[in-house]
């Protein structure tokens, strides 16, 4: 198989974010992003609508202007203008556009859909997409694209953000099953306990989350994994995280820590590989994605790396502990052409499986397409073959992986840093529970958190 060059999503690819602004905006016609969108049909007849979408891999910003190009070439009434936007620009550059009343008509959306339903940010899709292509989103790809019923957005993929990878080699000469990975914390901290001795200077055990952040948006799987819920209560009135589950899990992070079974100090990005590809560790915690970087980077590993779920905790119900992170398509709600964008949408990731195949293929079957239709016809893919990873990927973690929270960055990352203090030591379990729950309550006062709840 041929292994094409493909890096992690999360990481701004900075050689791309250099391009200027000015550059990356001059194909909408105007200096102004969104001065175009909306802008109705031409003398011509032809109606134009803006599609934005962030600086993703290489091969996939191939794919984005590729399925424009094919859209533009297929027929003769609408055209679609693509603009590529730096990851780490995009913020400011959609909240400027939106304040101004000139977003994109369609454009690339991650995480929850909640905050942008409420601020009426996003057209619904019911009215401007077929029905039958609706129907074709797959359950688990629901919550990040439906609300109360209607549908708001429409999936690209499916990415589980918790994957444990190992090296079979390490796990071999420690005498662990390297086949098959831990599938619970105490198989996992069995198989620590025999691998630590047999590393070299500068080796670990394993390479999870270090840091409040990343624990607020990778560990959430975890957290419904110990506990059957997440951190707030059902009705968003107040934080409901003072249970023994959650004391469980920190502690279990804690273990690691004491044990010296994780380094003190990062030796790479959760989202990256590098730590793992140098051999630095033998289980690496990270988003499924990071098999397309072994693949592209460290392709001598391929043979010899494992992956499957992230440990389960006692008692745990059955589902993944993982998170299952998205990325969508919506259509703006002020858009002046929303039929003319709701036909590119359905074209292009509703419409022909075959439309989206090279974008799985090329990025190593790292995630998870969101129709069945789909899922078959990669899976018919000459090189999927060469991938076995992705059965494990598609079948045995993403269909119980739990969804992105819809409540605000804000409550993630309060229970985040909860766990990062018990890891390091800074706090007990209790006391950091406690400032998480203030935290918490401070943002459901302020943000009017019960007043958003979702029905369901």
């Amino acid at each position: 198989m041929a292994i094409n060059t493909s890096r992690r999503r999360r990481i701004a690819l900075s050689a791309l974010g250099a391009v200027t602004a000015a550059g990356l905006l001059a194909g909408c016609g105007s200096s102004t992003p969104g001065e175009a969108a909306g802008d109705g049909a031409g003398e011509d007849g032809v109606t134009t609508i803006q599609f934005w979408h962030r600086t993703f891999t290489p091969v996939e910003n191939e794919w984005y202007a590729n399925i424009v190009k094919q859209f533009n070439e297929s027929q003769d009434e609408i055209k679609v203008v693509d603009t590529e936007v730096p990851a780490d620009a995009w913020d400011q550059k959609m909240k400027a556009a939106q304040a101004a009343g000139k977003a994109p008509d369609v454009y690339t959306h991650s995480g929850s859909i909640q905050d942008a339903v409420n601020a009426g940010q996003l057209h619904d899709l019911d009215s401007i997409v077929p029905e039958d292509a609706l129907a074709e989103i797959i359950d688990a790809a629901k919550p990040v694209s439906e609300l109360d019923g209607t549908f708001y957005a429409y999936p690209l993929l499916l990415e589980p953000q918790t994957v444990l990878f190992w090296n079979k080699d390490i796990l071999e000469a420690a005498g662990v099953d390297a086949e098959n990975g831990p599938e619970t914390w105490e198989e996992l901290m069995a198989a620590c306990e025999k691998i630590a001795p047999t590393l070299e200077g500068g080796q670990y055990c394993i390479s999870p989350a270090q840091d409040a952040p990343t624990f607020a948006w990778s560990s959430v799987g975890q957290q419904y994994n110990f506990t059957g819920h997440t951190a707030l209560n059902d009705d968003w009135t107040a934080p409901n995280i003072d249970d023994d589950g959650y004391r469980a899990m920190m502690e279990q992070y804690k273990a690691l820590w004491d044990n010296g079974y994780m380094p003190k100090q990062p030796l790479a990005a959760y989202v990256e590989a590098k730590d793992f590809g140098e051999e630095k560790v033998a289980f690496k915690v990270s988003g499924s994605w990071m098999m397309s970087e072994v693949g592209s980077d460290y392709p001598d590993l391929l043979g010899s790396t494992g992956i499957g779920a992230f440990p389960n905790a006692p008692g745990a119900d059955g589902r993944t502990a993982t998170t299952l992170g998205n990325f969508k398509w919506v259509v703006d709600a002020k858009s002046k052409n929303a039929e003319a964008a709701g036909e590119f949408l359905s074209w292009a990731i509703a419409g022909d499986p075959e439309n989206l195949v090279p974008f799985f293929v090329d990025t190593q079957f790292t995630k998870v397409p969101v129709r069945q239709s789909v899922q078959d016809a990669v899976a018919d893919d000459s090189a999927a073959a060469d991938a076995p990873w992705s059965d494990v990927i598609v079948n045995d973690i993403a269909p119980t992986a739990i969804p992105e929270p819809t409540y605000p960055w804000d409550v993630s990352l309060a229970v985040g840093t909860a766990f990062e203090s018990v890891m390091k030591g800074s706090a007990s379990t209790d006391d950091a529970i406690k400032t998480a729950e203030q935290a918490i309550q401070t943002v459901i006062d302020r943000d009017g958190l019960a007043d958003k709840a979702p029905s369901n």
